[in-house]
């Protein structure tokens, strides 16, 4: 399992490997699959983020802008709109690490001005490759995720991983980023069609562990939970920790999720197990 030290914006940093980090989602839509609205204020935004930093996230990701399929697209002004007044709010909350959700260089300056450590791109610093250059400059971290839309994806469900992740990476060391910025995403149900195309990524997920990185699994409330389990998107919590246990045996590092409580848990037996197997202290 890879290790080591994960280098953020503003002098921080954060330890990878020895325990399993949660990630508490943020959306600040009105539109998002499963909590589109409840959060789309700053004052139940930031209420929502103080009980997720109380059940255990050490991260809290802030987005703007939808991200499930045919939601309709923003502006980079509306989406900052949204964004920046939460991001300023949860800079002056204790210690807690920000990451903001967003393909947009504009966004991802101004969001890490306003106190975010973390860039979180969904696209792979494919579409707006300046967002690399930003998190250079910045220091930020760097989340770089996988997604077969708008391109044709190679029939191997790893092969393609490689392929695209790969092609990031370029990117990212071309404009400056350095590898301990860097954490990949292999971005469960981003044009992963089938429950069966996602479950084949997660039996293989061990596989990613050939590039290098530490890896983020972004499990929560997925489609696929919900065709194996048949529950709707809020009733997800169970079959979403349930995926981040097999993850983190697989060698997952963070896990972005919407239900915090129930995943600290889940993952505190994993990384227990794992101390068992190794005999080190975890």
């Amino acid at each position: 399992m890879t290790a080591g030290r994960w280098q953020l914006a503003h002098g921080r940093h954060l330890e990878l490997g020895g325990k399993a980090v949660v990630v508490g989602i943020l959306n600040v839509t009105p539109d998002s699959f499963s909590d589109g609205g409840l959060f789309d204020a700053p004052e139940p935004a930031l209420a929502q983020a103080r009980r997720m930093i109380g059940e255990g996230a050490a991260v809290i990701d802030v987005g703007g802008e939808s991200t499930r399929p045919g939601a309709a697209a923003i502006s980079a002004c509306e989406e900052q709109a949204r964004i920046l007044p939460v991001i300023e709010a949860l800079a002056q909350v204790g210690d807690v690490l920000i990451s903001v959700d967003t393909y947009r260089a504009d966004t991802a300056r101004l969001a890490v001005k306003a106190g975010a450590h973390i860039v979180n791109d969904v696209w792979g610093l494919q579409r707006e490759p300046d967002i690399a250059r930003v998190a250079a400059e910045t220091g930020a971290g760097l989340v770089i995720m996988h997604t077969g839309r708008d391109r044709g994806k190679l029939p191997d469900v790893i092969a393609d991983q490689l392929a695209f992740l790969g092609k990031s990476l370029e990117i990212g060391r071309g404009q400056g980023v350095a590898d301990d910025h860097v954490v990949l995403d292999p971005g469960f149900g981003f044009a992963k069609e089938t429950a069966e195309e996602n479950l084949d990524l997660m039996a293989r997920f061990a596989e990613l562990g050939a590039l290098g990185f530490p890896l983020m699994a972004g499990t929560s409330r997925k489609r696929f939970i919900g065709t194996v389990t048949g529950r709707d998107a809020a009733d997800r919590a169970a079959g979403t920790a349930a995926t981040s246990v097999i993850l983190r045996l697989k060698g997952a590092h963070l896990f972005r999720v919407h239900d915090v409580a129930i995943n600290v848990d889940a993952l505190a037996v994993a990384d227990a197990m794992l101390a068992r197997e190794t005999g080190s202290e975890r």
